[in-house]
Parts: C-alpha cells; sequence; structure tokens
C-alpha cells in the first residue's frame, strides 16, 4: 500500500492529531480511495482531500470511517469537534487586499508638473524693480491664469480605479470558488447515504447452533454458496459469523466481503490445513460448519 504524503506544516495540532487517526483506521482495514468512496458515499477526491490535511472532514464521514474499521467513533468526533473551531477560526482571518496599481511615468511627470506651477502661484505676483537687462520701462506683471486641470489625468486615474475593482472582484471570484471546492460536499454515487429515498442496507445478527451436525449461524439457511472477494450478501454475512465463532475476527458483519474478512478467510484456511487462496468453496465450508 503506498505511504501518505506528509501533511502540511501549518496544520492545526487537534486536526493533525485527527488526520494522522483516520489515515491508521484506512490502513488497518487495507482500504483503497476507491474502496472508501464506495463505503462511505464520500468521493474519492474528497478522501484525499481529508487524508492530506487540505480539507476538514465533515462529522459524517468521520463516523462512516470509524463504523467500517469497527472503531469507537467518540474519541475521533471529539477531536473534530476541537479541529473544527480552530479550523474555522483559521478560514476567517482577513484576506489581504491587492495594493493599487503603481503610476505610470506620464502621470508622475504630470504631477511634478502641477506642483511646480503651485510653487510658481505663491511667488509675488509684481516686481519693485526691472529684472537684469530688461527694458527702462518697468513693466508690470499680472498674475497667471490659473492652471486647469492637467490633461488626461482623471481618465488616468479612472482607468486605474476600474483595474483595481476589477482586480478585487475576480478575487473574491477565486475565494468563493475554492471554499465551496474545500467544503467536501460527498460525491453523486449510486446509493448516497441521507439523500436518497433507497431502502438501507440489510443488517445480519448471528444466531450460532448445531443443525444436524453442522454448524449454522441462521443467515443463508445453510447454504454453502462459492463466495470470495468482493462478494456481498447473506452467503457472506454467514461467514463471517462462523469465522468469529472459529476465533477469527473478520471485522463487522456486513455482508461485504472486503480486506478483513479476506485475511480471515485465509488465516481459517492455513489454520484448517487448506489451500489458504481466500476463496471459501466446499472444503472451506465444510471445516466452517464442522
Amino acid at each position: 500500500m503506498p505511504r501518505s504524503k506528509p501533511l502540511p506544516a501549518e496544520l492545526d495540532p487537534c486536526a493533525r492529531q485527527l488526520v494522522e487517526r483516520l489515515r491508521r483506521l484506512k490502513d488497518h482495514g487495507e482500504l483503497t480511495m476507491r474502496q472508501l468512496a464506495a463505503k462511505t458515499g464520500y468521493s474519492a477526491k474528497s478522501w484525499e482531500r481529508y487524508l492530506g490535511g487540505t480539507a476538514l472532514p465533515p462529522q459524517e464521514a468521520v463516523e462512516e470511517l470509524a463504523r467500517i474499521a469497527g472503531a469507537d467513533p467518540v474519541p475521533l468526533l471529539a477531536l473534530h469537534e476541537i479541529a473544527a473551531e480552530t479550523w474555522d477560526s483559521r478560514r476567517a482571518r482577513p484576506v489581504p487586499q491587492p495594493r493599487p496599481a503603481a503610476r505610470t511615468q506620464q502621470g508622475q511627470r504630470q504631477q511634478e508638473g502641477e506642483e511646480r506651477r503651485e510653487q510658481e502661484l505663491e511667488q509675488p505676483a509684481t516686481q519693485t524693480g526691472p529684472r537684469p537687462g530688461a527694458a527702462d520701462t518697468p513693466l508690470a506683471l499680472t498674475a497667471p491664469p490659473a492652471p486647469g486641470p492637467a490633461p488626461g489625468r482623471f481618465p488616468h486615474i479612472a482607468l486605474t480605479a476600474g483595474v483595481v475593482a476589477l482586480a478585487v472582484a475576480l478575487l473574491a471570484a477565486l475565494l468563493l470558488i475554492l471554499r465551496l471546492d474545500e467544503d467536501g460536499t460527498p460525491a453523486a454515487v449510486a446509493a448516497p447515504p441521507r439523500t436518497t429515498a433507497a431502502s438501507p442496507p440489510p443488517s445480519y445478527a448471528c444466531h450460532i447452533a448445531r443443525v444436524d451436525g453442522r454448524w449454522s449461524a441462521g443467515v443463508n439457511n445453510g447454504r454453502d454458496t462459492e463466495i470470495s472477494y468482493g462478494a456481498t450478501g447473506a452467503d457472506v454475512a454467514e461467514a463471517q459469523c462462523l469465522l468469529r465463532r472459529a476465533g477469527i475476527s473478520p471485522g463487522g458483519i456486513d455482508g461485504m466481503f472486503g480486506p478483513l474478512t479476506l485475511r480471515a478467510v485465509k488465516a481459517f484456511q492455513h489454520r484448517a490445513g487448506l489451500v489458504a487462496d481466500g476463496m471459501l468453496g466446499p472444503r472451506s465450508w465444510k471445516a466452517l460448519r464442522g
């Protein structure tokens, strides 16, 4: 089974502990991302984000993984509650706004020209004597006309403001898309849990008893149907009950021939001196019921 990627360094300690425990449950059950998606109703891509530490898994996903692995969900849900508070506070930090675009060289030259004209206006409007090299007749100096708005300044300001507003709008839309993608909505599968009116999966109970000298769990009416990895139904549940009676745990009695049931079947076959191929055929059924 491939090694998990390292968790992000900035991950909160509580969230890190929760993700590490979920990873251990997945590895203990020898489950792949596709098998998790098939058994929980959450897509494989969502599980990659949950177990990679880039998205906080929903409470229902934590419960489903604990149920599949046969673990107590209470400690995991307590960690999830603490991690959710720190996760929300981290996401509530203000997003830095983009700085305005720098002024162009032409706008800077226009501003310098306006400053020079303002300095000229602050000087005295008349002179008391003739300037050197001027005519003998004193000339009355009049104040220069008030400068009008610099050409092109207002269109430049409006253009800069429009660019900044467009950048802010694009950034807000990108953040909204990323946030919706991180929410981890369960993928639409053939029978998503809690979203369709499909009947719930059947539950099985073991009623171990000797019937005509053979052990029976009372699930499949004593059939010895050949089953293998990936099978589902009452025959698998019957085999799981008999494996548990033999002292080998197949995980839960869920009627699904998964990795844990496969490991239990091989262990029983090895102990009974049979070929440990993981398939329940006539000889394996006979040994289980004998």
